[in-house]
């Protein structure tokens, strides 16, 4: 019976992600091709489902740390979290971040012309968000190399950092209070 942390289940994986990502370029070129009237909620559409895809990861990933920290290194169960940790960030979380920036900046420009103390200040907290993954980026390489040096309590706490971010940038959104 084939696991799902085989090779060949993560080369599965690999070609569905890059499927995906295919058809979000392939659909992007698409629309800039057809420039129908509402190009804006094409694109808008895009973020906004790039968004979701990247904020999922970033609530799930510090819960998959909370639970590897409690797995004995070099254990069947630690080797798991690995596969998994490794897969969420490479298949789902960076490619979904980098759509997220490029349809995000998109819509700043050609909708707002960067303009709004709202919009610099989402793009503030945006930054943020991408550096609460990078970090989140480093910790799954230091979990691959059994290097956690955090506790289960830690990555609890660190948990709440992509919701606050989330919160804050969703408020600025919709309110745009300055």
């Amino acid at each position: 019976m084939e696991k799902q942390t085989d090779r060949r289940s993560g080369a599965y994986a690999r070609r569905r992600a890059h499927f995906a990502l295919a058809f979000f370029a392939l659909m992007a070129i698409g629309l800039f091709a057809w420039n129908p009237d509402n190009l804006y909620l094409w694109i808008k559409a895009l973020h906004i489902i790039a968004v979701i895809s990247w904020m999922a990861g970033l609530f799930y990933m510090p819960r998959l740390f909370i639970y590897h920290t409690d797995a004995e290194p070099g254990s069947v169960q630690s080797e798991t979290f690995k596969v998994m940790e490794r897969r969420l960030l490479r298949i789902i979380m960076t490619p979904a971040m980098m759509l997220t920036w490029i349809f995000g900046l998109y819509l700043a420009w050609s909708v707002y012309g960067f303009q709004g103390g709202w919009l610099h200040a989402k793009i503030a907290l945006v930054v943020l968000l991408t550096g609460v993954h990078m970090f989140f980026s480093r910790a799954v390489r230091a979990f691959e190399r059994d290097e956690n040096r955090r506790s289960a309590r830690y990555w609890r706490f660190m948990n709440e950092a992509p919701t606050v971010l989330m919160i804050l940038i969703v408020i600025l959104v919709v309110v745009k209070p300055f």
